[in-house]
Parts: C-alpha cells; sequence; structure tokens
C-alpha cells in the first residue's frame, strides 16, 4: 500500500528513533553505495537512507542512480552527519522506476536557470523551483483564504470573451474556423457568424468586467484565474499567459480600495513567512550569492527575507501622481539624463521611473494615485478636476507595478460619455452598463499579477521563472 508512506518534511521533524518507516522518493546523490540522498519534493531537505554494506544486492545498488525513484522500508536511527537529526537504516530497498545517468540531465551539479528553462518538466526536482512552487502554492493558498476571512464570493469568470476589457487590443483570437478557407463577408471580412460563437471571441486578458456585475449582487467578489496578452514582449517581465487576482466591491471609495489593497500585499506575504520558512532561507542565501556576481552599486540593501519583512512591518507610501512626476523631475537621475523615459505630467510612468520612486526615493512601496484620464481605462471614476481619474497603482521594489486598480465610474452619464470619446462600444458592452442604470453604487477594485507577486517574494530575477510551464512569444514547449 503506497499511502503508508511517510513524507520526508515530516519525517525530518517528528520522527523519533526506533520507527519503522516507509519513505519513497527520487535518488539526488548516492555515496559510497552505501548513502542515499533522498527527496520526495515535500521540502528541499534530504534524508539519508544508509544501505549496509554487504546487505544489498549489486544489481540493485547499481540501479540507485540520480533521478531512480524508491521505495524504501527501514528504521529511524540517530544520525551522526551533519545537517540533520535522524536518517533511515534501511531494511528494504524497492526501484520502482529506474533512470538512466548517461541521458538523464540532472545530475548533482550546478545548472543556470537558462539551461532549467528548457527543461522545465524536469526543473520542479531542483531546490531553487521546489522553494520557488512550494511558496507559489502558499501564496495561491493564503489568496483564497484572506479573502474567505473577508466574506468575499469567488467567483469564476468567462476564459472565453467578446469584450476587451483593458482597450488593449492585443489578445488571442479563439476560433473554429478553417484558416485556410475563411468564410468571408460581401465586404471581404471574415464572417464571424459562421464561428463557434457567431462572432468574433478571444482569449480574456481580464475579468474585471464580469467581476463587477457580480459585486453588483454580492457586495464583495473576487476572481482568481488566468488571462492572457498577445504581447510580442520578450522581457524578464512579461508573460502571454499569467494568473491575475481581482476583487471588486460594491461600496468602496479609492481609499478602501488602497487600504484593502496594502493589507491583502501584507497577509499573504505573512503567511510564506510563517508557512515556508525553510524555502525562504534557502532563497535568501541563493539570493545572496547571486548578488555577489553584480557590482556594488547594483546590489540590493536588503536581503530577500529583511525585505518581506520591512514590507509587511510598514506603511506603504501613498503619494498623486502629480507628487510623483515632481518628485522624478527634481531627481538627481532626471537632472543627469539618466532616465530612458520622458517624464512629464500626462506620461505613463514606465518601470524606471517607477522603480525609482521605491527604490532610491523611498526605499519602500508606494502607492501612486490620480492619474491623468487620457492614460487609464474608460471604466476609472472621473475626479472633480475633470483632468484626472480615482487611480491607484501599487509599486514593488525590483519589479515597479504589481497593482493596479481604480474606484470605478459608477455614473451612466459620465461613462458613456467617456466611452464614446475612447471609441468603447456602448452597444457591445450593454450588460456592464446596466449595473449603472439598475441599483448603480460607488465601488472599486484592483487587479494583482499573481506572477509578479511571486516573482517579488522568492526574490528570483526572471518572471519564466515563477511559473510552471512559461508561455512567451515563440515558446509553448510542454
Amino acid at each position: 500500500m503506497f499511502n503508508k508512506r511517510v513524507k520526508i518534511s515530516t519525517l525530518l521533524t517528528s520522527a523519533t528513533a526506533g520507527d519503522q518507516v516507509t519513505v519513497m522518493g527520487w535518488v539526488r546523490t548516492f555515496r559510497n553505495n552505501q548513502f542515499i540522498a533522498l527527496n520526495d519534493g515535500s521540502t528541499n531537505n534530504n534524508i539519508q537512507v544508509v544501505a549496509e554494506l554487504g546487505k544489498f544486492d549489486d544489481n540493485l545498488l547499481k540501479r540507485l542512480t540520480t533521478g531512480a525513484s524508491v521505495k524504501v522500508t527501514g528504521e529511524v536511527v540517530p544520525s551522526i552527519g551533519k545537517g540533520q537529526s535522524v536518517e533511515i537504516k534501511a531494511g528494504a530497498i524497492e526501484i520502482l522506476g529506474d533512470s538512466d545517468p548517461e541521458k538523464y540531465p540532472l545530475q548533482p551539479k550546478k545548472h543556470s536557470l537558462e539551461f532549467l528553462r528548457e527543461i522545465a518538466h524536469l526543473r520542479f526536482r531542483t531546490n531553487t523551483f521546489g522553494s520557488v512552487f512550494r511558496i507559489r502554492h502558499s501564496l495561491a493558498f493564503a489568496v483564497h483564504k484572506f479573502f474567505n476571512e473577508k466574506g468575499f464570493v469567488y467567483m469564476h469568470t468567462p476564459v472565453i470573451t467578446a469584450s476587451d476589457a483593458e482597450g488593449a487590443g492585443e489578445m488571442f483570437r479563439v476560433t473554429t474556423l478553417d484558416l485556410d478557407k475563411l468564410p468571408r463577408t460581401e465586404d471581404g471580412a471574415v464572417n464571424f457568424k459562421e464561428d463557434f460563437f457567431g462572432r468574433s471571441t478571444n482569449l480574456t486578458v481580464s475579468g474585471q468586467l464580469e467581476g463587477e456585475l457580480a459585486a453588483m449582487a454580492f457586495s464583495e467578489i473576487y476572481t482568481f484565474g488566468p488571462t492572457f496578452r498577445a504581447e510580442n514582449s520578450n522581457t524578464a517581465r512579461h508573460l502571454a499567459e499569467f494568473w491575475m487576482i481581482e476583487p471588486e466591491m460594491a461600496f468602496h471609495d479609492l481609499e478602501d480600495n488602497m487600504n484593502l489593497a496594502e493589507e491583502f500585499i501584507k497577509y499573504i506575504i505573512r503567511y510564506v513567512m510563517e508557512h515556508n520558512a525553510d524555502d525562504l532561507t534557502f532563497l535568501t542565501q541563493r539570493l545572496a550569492e547571486e548578488e555577489k556576481q553584480k557590482p556594488q552599486n547594483e546590489r540590493s540593501e536588503m536581503g530577500l527575507i529583511e525585505k518581506l519583512e520591512f514590507v509587511v512591518n510598514n506603511a506603504f507610501e501613498r503619494i498623486t501622481y502629480t507628487e510623483a512626476i515632481d518628485i522624478l523631475l527634481q531627481s538627481p537621475a532626471y537632472k543627469k539624463k539618466k532616465f530612458q523615459y520622458e517624464v512629464k505630467w500626462g506620461v505613463d510612468m514606465q518601470s524606471e521611473h517607477e522603480r525609482y520612486l521605491v527604490e532610491k526615493h523611498f526605499k519602500k512601496p508606494v502607492i501612486v494615485t490620480n492619474y491623468p484620464a487620457e492614460i487609464k481605462s474608460f471604466y476609472m471614476r472621473l475626479n472633480e478636476d475633470g483632468k484626472t481619474v480615482a487611480a491607484m497603482d501599487i509599486l514593488a521594489p525590483g519589479i515597479g507595478e504589481i497593482v493596479g486598480g481604480s474606484q470605478r465610474e459608477e455614473r451612466l452619464d459620465v461613462l458613456e460619455e467617456k466611452m464614446k470619446k475612447l471609441g468603447v462600444p456602448a452597444e457591445e458592452l450593454w450588460w456592464y452598463l446596466d449595473t449603472r442604470r439598475f441599483g448603480s453604487v460607488p465601488h472599486a477594485g484592483f487587479g494583482l499579477g499573481f506572477e509578479r507577486m511571486v516573482l517579488f517574494v522568492t526574490g528570483m530575477g526572471n518572471i519564466r521563472d515563477v511559473i510552471p510551464f512559461p508561455r512567451t512569444p515563440k515558446n509553448a514547449e510542454f
């Protein structure tokens, strides 16, 4: 019976000498024809299995290669080796699956992250990715825990949609039409009436608009699902498929929105710090080693755990967009022409501007509010000045924008005017406008890119290393 096995994480923390146990896992190393380092993914720490010399058949021992899977039954005994209090004296060893050492690509040596991306189906077995994906799991669990404790309703919004919530225009089309002989209308356009849904459809870029519909009934909801952007961005910060967390709250204004977002971020980071201490310690050491390779002026001032503690224990700085632009214009970086992109009121701040505010000026997370209406989406509430909207972005060290949100425009006439001005077709969003016709209320919401949060918490440098199977331009492997 397989389910009688003991997980290695449990064994290392609670087993006592004399216990008879069964463990299963994959061989990391086999030394001196006697010492097996076994790992089952429940922790980065291996359990040492001692195969007493002369007790086991030589043919069996030859199959104990790196990557092979084994079942071991034996006695827990005190360990005289460094780093662990107990080990297993093997009574029986069974090979569950062989691993050819000549072909297995994950030999016990240091591998580059670039190489590991090429074998993403195996990289989970390394310590780095073991830690990253256990932390990803904890963050996802903490997301649901936070909203559940606050009485939010979890809403599944559609992956296939006919609307473009962001006005992004860079979407993946969904179709069942034969691309070799597309049906055409009289004017030569593709005839989507013959398609599966009878109209043009795409993969969603956001669940926000549908989330707002649910918030108008349940008061507070959240979505947590995949979203897609067909941007041809080959950078360390962009993915074509990623996960978004999008709460929508009736009877909330911009300040309520900011308060919730800050509380949320601190909660999920705190959860990981409490439940993934070993993984964070490993990634902190890994990051420290990586930082040593950088020039002194490019190194982080804080270690990973120190940074997370700082975020959890300090209030986020709150400034307006206008104040942010003034700070950038007065900065030494601007005066010395170190910014690549233009700085003036009305521009959409780039990552270099956001990171300057967070890392150089305030040295902590910053919430920027009240952006120019021209650079923000149609659904954001117009402020009394007629020039800005009640938007907010949360900027984090090392990443830049991690949360984007706003108070939504609840006034039907103002919303219709904005849609007309921006060329958003009101007839396609009649259902969205109905929420303003029938019992409209002040409401707000935000979106948090889950992978960027995982990036922040793990200290990894490339977003492709915090999602199991990254989807990027020209890459849909595995």
